[in-house]
């Protein structure tokens, strides 16, 4: 169980018994020592039942999350970057609150349709006329 609440923002704190933790043994850098200490970190969080998120930011969270996402809506991230316990731990901890930063961001604002100018028009049309002569000067010549 992770002790300490998670601060994400302002508005959103993970409490801490909504986290869990599992330590298990990690490749990577460390020689020996990798096979006799269990270095990486894999951390549980129920996106799903989570009364610390509203349900735009669940949503959000849940898509963003894509595979690492349970049928029941845990998340589970797995941090083996470093050779610490602790290191892990904080990096597992890190890629959580960003991946829930990303799914509270405000929409993006709605795109404004504009219309094209009238020198574009204007050109886009003189190029098609230019074009449709160069095509009818392929064809055979006309028997006049």
């Amino acid at each position: 169980m992770a002790s300490e609440a998670l601060y994400i923002n302002d508005r959103i704190v993970i409490a801490g018994w909504e986290l869990t933790e599992q330590f298990v043994l990690a490749g990577g850098p460390g020689g020996q020592h990798v096979n006799k200490v269990s270095s990486a970190v894999q951390l549980f969080f129920n996106i799903a039942a989570s009364p610390a998120l509203n349900e735009r930011v669940k949503a959000n969270a849940l898509k963003l999350a894509g595979r690492r996402v349970s049928k029941d809506g845990v998340l589970m991230i797995e941090a083996s970057r470093h050779r610490s316990q602790d290191r892990n731990r904080e990096d597992a901890r890190e890629r959580l609150k960003e991946l829930i930063l990303e799914a509270a961001a405000p929409p993006p604002p709605p795109r404004k349709k504009t219309k094209p100018t009238k020198g574009s028009v204007e050109r886009r049309l003189k190029e098609k006329s230019g074009r449709s002569e160069v095509k009818k000067m392929r064809g055979r010549p006309g028997g006049e």
